[in-house]
């Protein structure tokens, strides 16, 4: 599909008001995204996994205006509290989708949403939430359009959250899911995610990730300054190159189940992730010296179980511990005993994989 196929060029009904509701997890990246062209578009393809429990909530409700106003208009509430901070990402993101949503400035919105997780914390919150506002907005012209397909829906939901955060594109659907293109992923796309079509080995079903709450402040530099420093960095090339051949190799490890070398990848990506902002200018260090202990530990605890237990990052301190469902019962025990203390107020998140965004009653 390109771009045109998700212009609507007229609705055969009309609406005055209305109400949906949506819930969308977060995702976290295996193979990692990092560095962008226009339109957000990805330099290189990643996958991920969908989580359960790291969600947001977006009630979106609206009315038809009266009169000749031309302007997006639009409240937020952040649970509970109006949020005017909020307000630019929504602007950019209804400009970025308005000639694929043309009723956009037809309407007043009024956007309530809630997180089941610390906002700005390194946890991908951009991705839940522009995710369920992007599902609401398609619950509105899928009623506008009723003959719509529920695959056009959902291609055309990621196409429409990635809009709004790239990373946004893979919580549409579950349990992995792959966004970009890939010579070797068919129907792959750098405009939407697809689920991944391939056989999966029972090594990695219901995966658990339990999120060590690190630091739960802002993030020293955003998602998207971060992209922008991969523009001219010098090992840019090669990261990109470095992310379609883990993909590759990925789609063996799936396959035949091996959990070792599916942690060397998965490790790997996210101190490469870290690697190219070390490295970018200007630079950053975005772990923390609990970010730094925990991984030793984890490295000391594989070592002397032989567990499959592994860890992952996304542009932040916090940090993403990996396992298999079977292995459930120690591993947690290693959590409580040894990286809790690691942890901000001893905080953590106990999550698993998911199967994708839920539209709630109202």
């Amino acid at each position: 599909m390109t771009e045109k196929d998700f212009i609507l060029e007229s609705y055969p009904l009309t609406l005055s008001s209305g109400q949906y509701c949506w819930s969308s997890p977060s995702n976290i990246a295996l193979v990692k995204y990092w560095g962008k062209k226009e339109e957000q578009i990805p330099e290189n393809p990643s996958v991920s996994f969908t989580l359960d429990a790291c969600k947001t909530t977006t009630k979106l409700s609206f009315n038809k205006k009266g009169g000749l106003d031309n302007s997006y208009s639009f409240s937020v509430t952040f649970e509970g509290a109006e949020q005017d901070n909020f307000k630019p990402k929504i602007q950019t993101f209804f400009e970025r989708v308005e000639s694929y949503l043309p009723f956009l400035k037809a309407y007043h919105f009024e956007i309530e949403t809630s997180n089941t997780f610390p906002h700005s914390s390194g946890i991908a919150s951009s991705a839940s939430g522009m995710s369920a506002l992007a599902l609401c907005l398609m619950s509105l012209e899928k009623e506008l359009n009723p003959e719509m397909s529920s695959e056009y829906f959902r291609r055309k939901s990621s196409f429409l959250a990635r809009l709004g955060s790239g990373s946004a594109s893979r919580s549409i659907e579950g349990e992995l899911v792959v966004w970009g293109a890939h010579k070797e992923i068919p129907e792959s796309s750098n405009l939407y995610g697809t689920k991944y079509p391939f056989e999966v080995h029972n090594n990695f079903k219901d995966f658990h990730d339990t999120i060590l709450l690190v630091d739960k402040g802002e993030k020293q530099v955003s998602s998207t300054v971060g992209h922008k420093l991969m523009f001219e960095h010098p090992f840019a090339d090669e990261r990109f190159k470095q992310g379609h051949k883990n993909l590759s190799k990925l789609i063996k490890i799936f396959k035949n189940g091996d959990l070792p070398s599916f942690i060397k990848i998965v490790e790997s990506e996210a101190l490469t992730l870290h690697a190219m902002m070390m490295t970018s200018h200007p630079y950053f260090i975005l772990m923390k010296p609990n970010t730094l202990k925990i991984i030793n530990k984890i490295w000391e605890f594989r070592e002397e179980t032989g567990l499959y237990i592994c860890f992952t990052l996304d542009a932040g301190a916090n940090v993403h511990l990996l396992y298999p469902e079977n292995q459930a019962v120690q591993i947690y025990e290693f959590i409580k005993n040894e990286l809790v203390a690691y942890c901000q107020n001893g905080h953590y998140i106990c999550d698993r994989i998911g199967f994708g965004a839920k539209q709630l009653p109202i």
